[in-house]
């Protein structure tokens, strides 16, 4: 025989008792509303820091991609400035006369009076 004999506490009626309870239950919603707060800004925080990382990591790959292109436009304008020059300095070549008929008479086989050309095979 044994039985369990449910204990009935009576709760003390004062108005120190009533004001410890609202206390207690203002104190829980707080902390509940604290908690909320926090796990908001959390989310908030993550998904700031996800797309920050996510702009960087995009933005220095474009960097890298740019200065990949930017090298080789740079050899490319090098290769250009001597191709230039050495246009400059044909063009002030072909101003002289003698060097033309020089080239003339080089390329085309023309001959000047009196003079007989040959030509003489290249080795390999």
């Amino acid at each position: 025989m044994n039985t369990v004999r449910e204990k009935s506490i009576a709760k003390i009626q004062t108005t120190y008792v009533k004001q410890k309870e609202v206390a207690e239950i203002a104190s829980a919603r707080k902390r509940k509303l604290l908690l909320r707060r926090l796990s908001m800004f959390f989310v908030l925080a993550v998904v700031v820091s996800y797309f920050m990382i996510s702009s960087y990591i995009f933005q220095t790959s474009a960097l890298d991609t740019k200065m990949a292109q930017k090298g080789k436009l740079d050899e490319e304008l090098a290769e250009l400035q001597k191709q230039q020059q050495v246009l400059k300095e044909d063009i002030i070549k072909l101003n002289d006369d003698d060097y033309i008929a020089k080239l003339a008479r080089k390329e085309y086989f023309f001959s000047d009076n009196n003079e007989v050309i040959f030509t003489i095979p290249e080795k390999n």
